[in-house]
């Protein structure tokens, strides 16, 4: 799925504010960060014992760069983030995919990624919760777990010898998202953090930021023992008019965001939500001109007050 990029009708003063402030924000990202090409050079202190990340290799007793891109520093990890890449799967990720195909005792997911990926049943939380071996009735229940086009949350577990990518569900965090709208971004603004589900309480609202670039905004739903889920579902078969205003008034701020270029986090997502609230900017005026130029202003006066601190 792709999401379609933003038609902005600017004015002539429109253009010009919004074209200053993204040239003005290209120019403090660009030397607030060290842009390498491959085979440059990455200054390190080996002394420090540096652990050399993607992007990375040693040539002549100097770390050089394998990959164009930005040099990033976690500890003592040095790697380069590539730009405008497509998605990268790595052990751990949190990703979110819709179901293409069910196949015998798996599941086959689209994740922006070049080839789609597994969840095998095995790897997957049953609805009775019991850690058990998957008989042949489970195999033939498998619809009613996930189907064809189900959205769904789950783990990067790794890659097998054939090549496939395997995922994994195996906490109640994870499984079919309902009630809610699934986005798609570039998954290079989508950065890898401890914290990629959010529940955003003020709002009754569910964000998870699939690592993959696959972004799910959804009706919070209370983690239920097993024996209540069937009954929660009777009860609740509606979501609220005011929960899915701030759904949309949420993904829209994602994609106004996405639109600009910005790295998406929940705080900046919830900020931008909340700027269009206090200006009394209607739902689908997020998308327009004026507000998108004033986020782009309102982040170059951000980063601004940021370097001078």
């Amino acid at each position: 799925m792709k999401e379609i990029p933003l038609q902005l009708s600017l004015s002539q003063t429109q253009r010009s504010r919004l074209r200053a402030a993204l040239e003005k924000l290209q120019d403090l990202a660009s030397k607030s960060t060290a842009s390498v090409t491959v085979a440059d050079t990455i200054p390190v202190n080996h002394e420090d014992g540096i652990l050399k990340g993607h992007g990375t290799s040693e040539f002549n007793e100097e770390v050089v760069a394998t990959v164009c891109g930005v040099v990033e520093r976690v500890n003592k990890l040095v790697y380069v983030r590539t730009l405008r890449a497509r998605y990268i799967p790595e052990v751990g990720d949190i990703i979110v995919g819709r179901v293409l195909e069910i196949a015998p005792k798996r599941w086959r997911l689209e994740i922006n990624f070049s080839q789609d990926a597994v969840l095998m049943l095995s790897s997957m939380n049953l609805p009775d919760g019991i850690q058990r071996r998957r008989t042949a009735v489970d195999e033939l229940n498998m619809r009613s777990i996930f189907e064809e086009n189900d959205v769904v949350c789950a783990e990067v577990r790794g890659f097998q010898h054939d090549g496939s990518l395997q995922l994994q569900a195996r906490s109640q965090k994870y499984g079919k998202l309902e009630r809610g709208q699934l986005l798609s971004v570039p998954s290079y603004l989508v950065k890898r953090r401890k914290q990629h589900f959010h529940h955003l309480e003020k709002y009754g609202v569910d964000l998870i930021l699939g690592c993959n670039g696959f972004i799910w905004v959804g009706e919070h739903v209370e983690p239920k023992d097993n024996e209540m889920v069937e009954d929660h579902q009777k009860q609740e078969e509606f979501t609220p008019l005011e929960t899915r205003q701030h759904i949309c008034r949420i993904a829209n701020s994602i994609r106004l965001l996405s639109a600009l270029g910005f790295n998406l986090s929940a705080d900046k997502i919830v900020e931008t939500a909340e700027a269009s609230m206090f200006s009394n900017i209607a739902i689908k005026d997020i998308l327009g001109a004026e507000f998108c130029v004033e986020t782009a202003e309102t982040e170059l006066k951000r980063r601004v007050s940021k370097r001078r601190s």
